[in-house]
């Protein structure tokens, strides 16, 4: 039996594949190639002299003869050896003829067809045949002619697939010769189209021809195409009708596919024989690999979304889509520069993989995934509306299901997204190329609300397609995040927004895609617009007067409608109705029939067949029912085409007629109501002379006809988002004429802003939602490096928002947020993988990009609360900038951020006793000292990993860090910490936060003032409520003190608000007050000698005096308070006009108290006495000055001076002698002993009215009245009374003898020198008294008689000064005058 073409074999030793050339060492020499073809000959003959029918044949005349194949091969080799010297020289079909001629020979038997075929396979191999060789290229085309035409007699099935397997690797030897690039278009094809044969007819062979078959088919297409990058000028063949397909060509069955393919490859250009292979014939077998899925497609094997089933035969399809994916990863981006190969894939293919993409078989959609994500990666600035098709209407809807997708298609498609998002352009290219182009579906937005939602597990657990989504999610995260550093800017555009709301968005142009400059702009405006436009989409698919009048209020219509504008809004947006828009357009309105004609006008039907023209304009809108409307819809259309495609027809009454006709047509042949449809001649004699008079050619009408009949023109749009109908892919390939130019943005930073407000809500609920149910450690990184990812960005666009919802979601996780209940909480955080990774998550967002932390400062603090209440935070979290080596000192004890209590490991074999033995064995061994049960080794464990996270989350830096906080985080900080502390009802959390708070506080002593208010408040809330000695209450006043302490050395402008604050502890409930008395006063006494020179003020100094003046009484604190009033008083170092009065006043405090010492007292009248020093001091500092200064400086000593001597004046009625008599002393030095204080002389009256007056009459009452058990030894205290009297009186008499009132002053003084004679002590008058007082009188009376102040008098009245004067001495001592006054 004669065939062909035969099978494949199961010869072993016959069946290998062409390799690729070994290295040139291994090359035979030119002037060996005669013996390896002589071997050749040897080998041929051989095995055709084992077959009788080529043994010795035997004419009629009985003459021996050979056959002619026999006798070529023995002529051949004759000349071999004599063509050695000159090989270079020899035509190689000289000795290729016989082989060849072996090959087409239909009487060779397989085995003789084989070794020969085997033959010219080596010859190419070993280039014997290269490309220097003279007239190499006939010869290639000798032996591929010979080899596609090969015929060779069956004698068995194996030896058929063994010739078979030769006639492969002959081609594919061929192919990858270097001298194929002189094979001619027409030969490539052939070795195709005969490779293809052979895989056909293996079907039905063994399966190991088959897989040979195959991968040869694979090994030659790819030698074909990773030729085209080489390829110089592309090729340009222009299609007709703009509309390119090659599925009419497609075999309709499988079985005829192999004849068909005469027809399909190779055979439909007659310059393909003409010149090098190239273009031409990579259009051809581009085309006719397109053509195999559309061939599948045709015989119903192709997909079905209805089938729950495998039950169709993948094979073909997947073996034509291997094929595609190797012309596409070989072609790479040369396809792009070849316009014919562009159209086709941007047509043919692109159509066939999304009707494959949606096929049920798992296998199917990955390898069209492939070819899509290869595509995408070199030709995408050339298929962005294809490209959008594929992911709205095949990806999208398997990940969503929507396509009835089972799980595995489910996870196919979700890996391809995420390969895209793993891209570092993608999703910049995404958002700006379909984001924001207005006629464009919103790709990026599409993909991250996916992304999102499908990373939810609902009532499911969770499984690799939630993974595969937040990996997606995550890796769009990284993608911005690797490209962003620093503080970003954010792109304010608002300007050029507005100015464009004055320019029409259809009209809306980029000057430059290239440039950044050009296209950022841009697409901000498009995307501004877009939104716009989408609401008014919204609201004109509710109410189309609305819609409009909506988008004029918006300034996207002009205020009055024109129809070019109203056309335009329903040609151009997305997410209209179309059933709305075709009522719209067909309403018989004047306005609305413009709208209609203009509508018509925005289509290009250039170079468009009538039908594709018609689909296109259908495709947009939904046709109404009405033959009116029917009518105006297809006069516009007819107007519109027959202006673009004159040539057609004579007038466009004609194009009116035909395209009626095509949708009579249209209804007749798919409607299921009319039963006998319309034929080919129906048609064409129903459209007979309506070309103006004449005949349309009938192949126009022929083709119209069939394209009608194989597929449909829908008139009402297709159910479901994303469905891709025949139309929907005209109408889509009719807008790649329009479409706006790809934008290759690279990284995209000036978008990143953009584009991370529609990331970030949808990432982090999917990554909270995942971190909720997932386990696996490398499941839990992602979550975490998710949640750190989008904290970078938002820290860098300073998205406040974004950085507390991290925060508030991640510290859910972290177990630290909520009431510690668990048994063991420390063992439990230890052994918590994802409580810990939280921890830490939470904690390095905090430390980086806490300046953008607002209410997320709350989560962080409770997570610090917690981890204090376990023991695993350091000993001392945080200190301030200063030294903290001080506050130990004098106290023994570290005043703030006491250590919390340890962490406890239990052993967790300790159990509580129960029972009633129990409860008895454990009361006798109640005072057992009971050893401390060991912790296991598994607890050891936990403890050393909590430690060791918490370690690593830097807590402390946080607060040691808050110096550099933005002033907004500052004080949210603050806020957060006061409101933790105040709602905890933990004593010792409210601690902890205070002491975190004071830290606070003085690592910003900068930016007191920002924080002063609220950290005032809160610490005066807990001063003033205190009502017994509590840590709190503690933490609070000497934290305050301490504040104080710290800043008042840099903040003087401060100094009194500071010192003001102090007050608090004035207002301590005085079971605290006493409780902490001495402690503050050590404190008081730290600050005061610390900042002495930087308290200048009254107010200041009232505070720290009336701080220093209640330890006066106090047994403890008393000695740290004179100690600092020494301080302050001791030779006048500190003393101030500000704080005069008050030191004096609290130093009479210390003098009065009989708190410790006599010796104390004595001291504290002493500092009142020497404070009079500065009194002088300043007195002379203003002597010579004059004006209004110098008196009120004058007045104010004055007053200074007077109320220190009423205050030692007070101290002169102390019960204890020593104090009493040392006051009267020290009160006499002060008012006699300050030479240069400049004194007025009324200041002297009011000095005996108020103090020496006072004096004597309250000691007089005391001396009279009290007991003198309580006030020991009157009697010198009376006479030293009465000597401060007198001498205090000689030394102003000066002064008191100016005054109009001195005469009352002298009688008051006599008065009272009346008084001390009469005063009884102990009931009896003292001698002692009576003697001092007539020896100071006498001096007295001597004294003003030498100064002329007493003198004789004339006067007889008894208002005399002489005369009063003499009255009173009288009653004291009735001989004195004459002793004064002698008679002469």
């Amino acid at each position: 039996m004669l065939e062909k073409m035969g099978c494949p074999s199961q010869q072993s030793e016959t069946i290998t594949l062409a390799q690729e050339p070994k290295d040139t060492s291994s090359m035979p020499l030119r002037s060996s190639s005669a013996f390896i073809i002589n071997t050749e000959i040897g080998a041929v003959l051989s095995v055709m002299r084992r077959n009788v029918r080529w043994g010795i044949q035997y004419m009629e005349d009985e003459d021996q003869i050979e056959h002619s194949l026999i006798k070529s091969f023995k002529e051949t080799r004759k000349k071999l050896f004599t063509w050695q010297t000159q090989w270079h020289t020899i035509n190689p079909i000289l000795y290729l003829q016989p082989f060849l001629d072996v090959v087409q020979s239909d009487e060779t038997s397989a085995p003789i067809t084989g070794v020969a075929l085997s033959s010219i396979y080596k010859f190419i191999t070993l280039e014997v045949l290269h490309l220097n060789t003279v007239n190499v290229a006939d010869s290639l085309h000798k032996i591929i002619d010979a080899v596609t035409s090969c015929r060779f007699e069956v004698t068995d099935p194996a030896s058929e697939e063994v010739v078979l397997v030769k006639i492969l690797q002959v081609l594919l030897a061929c192919m990858k010769n270097k001298a194929s690039v002189k094979l001619s278009n027409q030969h490539v094809c052939d070795m195709v189209n005969t490779c293809f044969q052979i895989v056909h007819q293996a079907s039905s062979k063994g399966e190991l021809l088959q897989r040979i078959a195959r991968q040869t088919m694979h090994e030659l297409v790819r030698c074909i195409f990773s030729h085209l990058p080489d390829v110089g000028t592309p090729h340009v063949n222009d299609k007709e009708n703009g509309y390119i397909s090659s599925k009419t060509e497609a075999a309709i069955n499988l079985d005829m596919l192999a004849v068909k393919v005469d027809e399909s490859i190779g055979h439909t250009k007659e310059f393909l024989t003409t010149e090098p292979y190239g273009v031409p014939c990579m259009v051809e077998i581009f085309q006719f690999l397109c053509s195999l899925l559309t061939a599948v497609e045709h015989t119903g094997v192709g997909p079905n979304p209805r089938s729950n089933s495998l039950s169709y035969d993948e094979d073909v399809p997947l073996f034509s889509l291997g094929l595609i994916n190797s012309v596409v990863e070989l072609g790479g981006a040369s396809l792009g520069q070849h316009p014919e190969l562009l159209t086709l894939v941007g047509n043919d293919l692109f159509h066939s993989l999304i009707q494959f993409g949606l096929s049920p078989s798992p296998l199917i959609l990955s390898t069209v995934c492939s070819i899509v994500l290869n595509l995408y990666h070199l030709l995408r600035m050339k298929l962005k509306l294809q490209l959008e098709a594929f992911f709205s209407s095949v990806l999208m809807r398997i990940a969503q299901n929507k396509h009835g997708a089972k799980y595995q298609q489910q996870e196919v498609a979700m890996e391809t997204i995420v390969d895209l998002c793993r891209q570092p352009e993608f999703i910049y290219e995404m958002y700006a190329n379909y984001d924001c182009d207005i006629s464009c579906s919103n790709i990026f937005e599409d993909l991250v609300n996916l992304l999102s939602k499908s990373a939810f597990p609902v009532n499911s657990p969770l499984t690799a397609i939630h993974i595969l989504a937040l990996e997606g999610l995550v890796a769009m995260t990284n993608g911005i995040s690797e490209n962003i550093t620093g503080v970003c800017e954010v792109q304010i555009l608002e300007n050029a927004i507005l100015d464009l709301e004055n320019e029409p968005f259809w009209k809306v142009k980029c000057e430059n895609y290239e440039s950044t400059d050009s296209w950022v702009p841009y697409i901000h405006k498009t995307k501004h617009m877009k939104q716009k436009l989408a609401v008014g989409a919204d609201h004109f698919n509710v109410d189309p007067k609305k819609g409009l009048e909506f988008l004029q209020g918006m300034r996207m219509l002009p205020d009055t409608l024109d129809p070019v504008s109203v056309a335009c809004f329903l040609r151009y947006t997305t997410g209209l109705d179309k059933n709305l828009v075709g009522d719209y357009l067909g309403n018989h309105d004047r306005f609305n029939v413009d709208v209609l004609q203009e509508f018509a006008k925005t289509f290009d039907f250039h170079d468009m067949n009538l039908d594709i023209a018609l689909r296109v304009f259908l495709e947009t809108f939904r046709l109404p029912g009405e033959a009116q409307k029917i009518q105006r819809f297809v006069e516009a259309f007819a107007e519109q085409f027959y202006h673009h495609s004159p040539d057609i027809f004579a007038n466009k009454d004609a194009a009116l007629l035909l395209s009626y006709s095509l949708i009579l047509l249209n209804t007749d042949r798919h409607s299921p109501q009319v039963k006998r449809k319309m034929t080919e001649e129906d048609f064409i004699r129903n459209n007979r002379r309506i070309n103006g008079g004449n005949d349309l050619p009938r192949e126009y009408l022929s083709e119209l006809y069939s394209s009608i009949c194989e597929n449909e023109i829908r008139m009402t749009p297709a159910q479901g988002a994303g469905v891709m109908t025949h139309d929907n892919w005209v109408g889509l390939i009719h807008k790649t004429r329009q479409i706006v130019p790809y934008i290759a943005c690279g990284t995209g930073n000036e978008i990143n802003n953009e584009m991370f407000v529609i990331l970030s809500g949808p990432t982090l609920a999917a990554l909270s939602v995942v971190l909720d149910l997932v386990e696996q450690e490398d499941v839990l990184e992602t979550c975490i490096d998710g949640f750190l990812k989008v904290a970078k960005i938002a820290g860098c666009y300073q998205l406040d928002d974004v950085i507390d919802g991290l925060l508030v979601s991640l510290s859910k996780f972290t177990n630290l947020s909520t009431p510690v209940y668990v048994e063991e909480p420390v063992f439990a955080f230890g052994n918590d993988t994802k409580a810990m990774k939280a921890t830490i998550g939470v904690f390095t967002i905090t430390n980086a990009y806490g300046d953008y932390i607002r209410s997320g400062w709350r989560n962080t603090v409770d997570c610090i609360l917690t981890l204090h209440k376990l023991g695993l935070l350091p000993t001392r979290l945080a200190t301030d900038t200063a030294n903290d080596l001080d506050q130990i000192e004098d106290t023994g004890k570290s005043v703030l951020l006491s250590p919390p209590a340890p962490a406890v490991l239990a052993s967790t074999h300790s159990r509580k006793t129960s029972g009633l033995m129990g409860r008895f064995s454990e009361f006798l061994y109640y005072d057992t000292e009971k050893p401390a049960p060991q912790p296991s080794q598994e607890h050891l464990e936990a403890h050393k990993r909590a430690i060791e996270t918490v370690k690593s989350c830097h807590v402390n830096n946080i607060f040691t860090e808050s110096k550099f906080l933005q002033s907004d985080s500052l004080t949210n900080l603050t806020r957060a910490l006061i409101l933790s502390a105040g709602q905890n009802k933990d004593e010792e959390a409210s601690v902890f936060c205070l002491e975190l708070l004071i830290t606070v506080t003085l690592n910003n002593r900068d930016r007191i003032m920002l924080l002063w208010e609220n950290v005032f408040g809160y610490i005066s809330n807990i001063v003033q409520s205190a009502v017994m000695p509590s840590t709190l209450v503690e933490k609070a006043v000497f934290g305050l003190i301490r504040i104080c302490q710290r800043l008042l050395p840099y903040k003087e402008n401060l100094t009194d608000d500071l010192l003001k604050s102090l007050q608090l502890i004035l207002k301590l409930d005085a079971r605290v007050a006493d409780a902490y008395c001495e402690h503050i006063t050590q404190e008081i006494m730290r600050l005061v000698k610390a900042n002495a020179r930087q308290i200048k003020s009254h107010l200041g100094w009232r505070t720290i005096t009336s701080l220093v003046s209640i330890t006066a009484r106090h047994p403890e604190a008393s000695d740290p308070g004179f100690e600092t009033l020494e301080f302050i008083m001791s030779e006048g170092t500190h003393l101030l006009p500000a704080n005069f009065v008050l030191c004096v006043n609290a130093a009479r405090q210390f003098a009065e108290s009989r708190v410790g010492e006599t010796s104390r007292s004595v001291k504290s009248l002493d500092l009142m006495g020497g404070s009079a020093s500065c009194l002088v001091k300043w007195s002379r500092a203003t002597k010579g000055e004059e004006g209004e200064d110098a008196e009120k400086v004058y007045q104010d000593i004055g007053e200074m001076w007077l109320r220190l001597v009423q205050s030692l004046k007070k101290v002169c009625l102390d019960p204890r002698e020593e104090i009493r008599n040392h006051a009267i002393l020290t009160l006499q030095n002060c008012l006699t002993g300050l030479d240069g204080i400049h004194l007025e002389d009324d200041l002297w009256a009011q000095c005996f009215d108020l103090v020496v007056f006072t004096l004597v009459n309250d000691l007089l009452e005391i001396v009279q009245e009290k007991s003198l058990k309580e006030y020991r030894n009157m009697e010198g205290t009376v006479i030293l009374s009465v000597k401060l009297l007198l001498n205090v009186f000689l030394y102003c008499l000066p002064s008191l003898c100016r005054l109009v009132s001195f005469c009352k002053v002298w009688i008051g003084v006599l008065s009272c020198l009346e008084r001390f004679m009469k005063v009884k002590i102990r009931g009896k008058t003292s001698d002692k008294v009576h003697e001092i007082v007539m020896e100071l009188l006498k001096e007295s009376l001597l004294v003003m008689k030498g100064s002329g102040v007493l003198v004789p008098s004339d006067s007889v009245g008894s208002d005399s000064f002489w005369q009063l004067t003499w009255l009173h001495v009288k009653n004291i001592s009735p001989n004195l005058q004459s002793e004064v006054f002698p008679v002469s």
